[in-house]
């Protein structure tokens, strides 16, 4: 008989005050923020709507002590968005944790 593989499985997510702070979608959005500089060209390289994607940082920004992306409404040349430097840090921060996340999820499948 073929032995079945055995996996443990999470997902991680950071809460603030029992809200949903970060997970790895809004970390991937706030990433696509950067690489486009517009939450719009962001949400759509994610295949989410504009609306969506707003309110994800709108709850974000109103959650952390400090504001993660800086929005600017469009006009004649179209808004922008961009991370600011603790946005920047708690990508990193949420990266760092994930690797650590997935090598303690690792080690433990091992035990079976």
């Amino acid at each position: 008989m073929k032995k079945k593989k055995t996996e443990v499985a999470g997902r991680l997510w950071v809460e603030i005050d029992g809200e949903n702070f970060l997970g790895s979608g809004r970390v991937e959005l706030l990433e696509k923020i950067e690489m486009h500089g517009s939450l719009r060209k962001a949400a759509i390289s994610m295949g989410l709507s504009y609306r969506k994607a707003y309110y994800a940082v709108r709850s974000m920004n109103d959650l952390a002590p400090d504001p993660l992306v800086e929005l600017h409404q469009g006009g004649k040349g179209g808004g922008c968005a961009k991370l600011t430097s603790s946005g920047r840090k708690y990508v990193l921060r949420y990266r760092e944790i994930s690797q650590e996340f997935v090598i303690f999820l690792t080690r433990q499948s091992d035990v079976f």
